[in-house]
């Protein structure tokens, strides 16, 4: 059996998500670490809402490595939602938010624009608080747009005239007799962040006008497109409405202006703000904030304690190999090579990909069970190679400039931090250690017993710690 070069690199590529809910290879590609990562996380989030709290609206955070896989999982509860009967509204924010500079308008906004997107299907009655505030925002941010002298809407949109049988809204866009309301709503918040994503005085300037009235801004889009559209949603047989919003966790730890952290400011100070909507939430939170002094506060603003997404392990707490940890790696690695082949019949395979299962091993015990970090290295070792199997010495060249780039960046203090955590397998709660954290200089790892702590294991043979 040969295996395609070009199909195998594709498949590696560590940037692209899985969407088994309509990809019958990505079925195939997915592994389930559930067992190797401290129970069944994502079926927990499901039970929350389908099985305790069917009817009145939950809010739940979600966090865990950049790269460990979580935006997969979330995938994958989108369609068990689906399948219990839920409307799913599944959105990456860094698309609508400028991540280095986000507010709470900006998610409240971004949420009312995906939900509306989501339901133009459905004939809500015109959404008429929520476009006089997007009105307001129209006008403030037309006296920083420079206009031709074509007639324009208040966001400096060329206007159509209506045509035949076709309706043309504020904004120039066309649609459906019967979705005007939600339609421009949508199209309107759509416009609005578009202009402001990419430039700081535009977003400053809607910030001054939206904060005063944030509490209204909640119940217009409460009153005006949730719980209406819920209520028409059930008429249709579904059983409510769940927004998953993905990729917070991303947001900067930069402070503000006047020197909060950002994630602590969105995540604890405005957290019953982004509770507050009516339908049930599914937020990813930046993982360093469950080592923040505000953590405490964080979980009774949000009336609930994060799920946690660990990596895979490759070693026991003892330093003795995770055997379950490295057979699902494996799999995950030779899945992209041979997906339609059962495990066993996957593994009699190894040698086409690799030059010998030790370079295999090698390439997961590195990686620390970090599932994007290992793609993006077999993907590298796949062009350093040029061909298939990949030798052990392509695999530990690319793992000394991996390990060479990691350790440009850490500091003294941090080898320091670094090899306490080496010696006693647990963080704590001080900035130093959120920094290795959000560096991803250490790694979480969770068993049905406990959870413990450990360094990236890329690091774990430099010279500074020897």
């Amino acid at each position: 059996m040969m295996v395609d070069l070009k199909q195998f690199f594709d498949a590696t590529n560590p940037s692209k998500t899985l969407f088994v809910e309509n990809s019958e290879l990505d079925q195939k590609y997915y592994i389930d670490f559930s067992s190797v990562r401290g129970g069944k996380i994502i079926e927990d989030l499901k039970d929350n809402i389908t099985l305790w709290s069917p009817e009145k609206p939950t809010c739940q955070l979600f966090t865990g490595h950049i790269g460990c896989g979580k935006s997969t999982e979330l995938l994958r509860l989108k369609a068990e939602l689906e399948q219990e009967g839920f409307h799913v509204v599944y959105f990456e924010s860094s698309k609508d938010l400028e991540m280095g500079d986000v507010d709470v308008g900006d998610i409240l906004l971004a949420i009312a624009k995906r939900v509306s997107e989501s339901l133009d299907r459905l004939t809500l009655e015109e959404p008429k608080r929520l476009k006089s505030i997007l009105q307001g925002a129209a006008k403030l941010l037309q006296t920083e747009i420079e206009f031709d002298k074509l007639e324009i809407d208040a966001l400096g949109n060329k206007i159509s005239a209506s045509k035949e049988g076709v309706t043309v809204d504020a904004f120039g866009n066309q649609f459906s007799a019967g979705k005007e309301g939600i339609t421009i709503v949508a199209m309107g918040i759509a416009k609005i962040t578009a202009k402001v994503k990419a430039s700081p005085d535009l977003r400053s300037k809607l910030r001054g006008y939206l904060e005063p009235q944030t509490n209204g801004l909640i119940d217009a889009i409460n009153k005006e497109i949730l719980e209406p559209a819920i209520a028409h949603l059930k008429q249709h047989g579904k059983k409510g409405l769940v927004a998953i919003v993905d990729s917070l966790d991303k947001v900067d730890s930069t402070p503000k202006p006047w020197g909060r952290p950002q994630q602590e400011y969105l995540f604890v100070d405005r957290g019953e703000q982004l509770r507050s909507l009516h339908c049930h939430l599914v937020y990813t939170m930046p993982l360093a904030l469950r080592f923040s002094n505000d953590f405490g506060t964080l979980i009774e603003r949000f009336i609930v304690r994060p799920q946690v997404l660990p990596m895979v392990p490759v070693q026991c707490p003892n330093g003795s190999e995770n055997i379950e940890g490295m057979e699902l790696l494996r799999q995950m690695v030779l899945a992209r090579a041979f997906p339609d082949l059962e495990p066993r019949q996957r593994l009699e395979k190894i040698t086409l990909i690799f030059q010998d299962p030790e370079t295999l091993d090698r390439l997961c015990q590195v990686s620390g069970g970090h599932v994007r970090n290992l793609l993006r290295m077999l993907n590298d070792g796949i062009k350093k190679q040029r061909g298939l199997p990949i030798t052990r010495q392509t695999i530990e060249d690319v793992i000394s400039a991996y390990r060479n780039e990691r350790i440009l960046a850490v500091t003294d203090l941090e080898w320091g931090l670094l090899r306490r955590v080496m010696e006693q397998k647990k963080v704590a709660g001080d900035d130093g250690y959120q920094t290795l954290i959000r560096s991803m200089f250490v790694y979480e790892y969770r068993d049905t017993a406990a959870s413990w702590f450990d360094i990236n294991p890329i690091l774990a043979e430099a010279k500074e710690l020897g």
